[in-house]
């Protein structure tokens, strides 16, 4: 189960090595200095629904559509919006675990610190 957590958390580290990653990183680390936990949770939870996201996104970068009702930049711009909400809503729902291996990275890490 270690090892389970242990490469979630690598997985969330090398996500956050990206550039939309980091502002949920940042998020993170600001609100858990502020000693807001809550607000660290959330911005946890904000993660996890972005690393969801990106790792769903290979499974809908090969569809093809059809004409008269498929095709365009409105439909990628489309299916971007819809795999970044099924991120968030696997995320709401319970998620893989991101959350809490990033939180317990982050309290681990405030602790060395202080």
């Amino acid at each position: 189960m270690d090892s389970m957590i242990q490469a979630q958390g690598a997985m969330a580290s090398q996500a956050a090595s990206g550039g939309a990653g980091l502002a949920h990183v940042s998020a993170m680390a600001s609100a858990a200095r502020a000693g807001d936990m809550d607000g660290a949770r959330a911005a946890a939870k904000d993660f996890e629904a972005f690393y969801l996201s990106q790792m769903l996104q290979p499974m809908f970068s090969g569809l093809s559509t059809a004409p008269p009702f498929g095709g365009g930049h409105a439909e990628s711009v489309w299916r971007s919006l819809l795999v970044d909400e099924y991120g968030r809503q696997i995320a709401q729902g319970g998620g893989v675990g991101v959350t809490d291996a990033v939180m317990r990275t982050m309290l681990s890490a405030q602790e060395q610190s202080a």
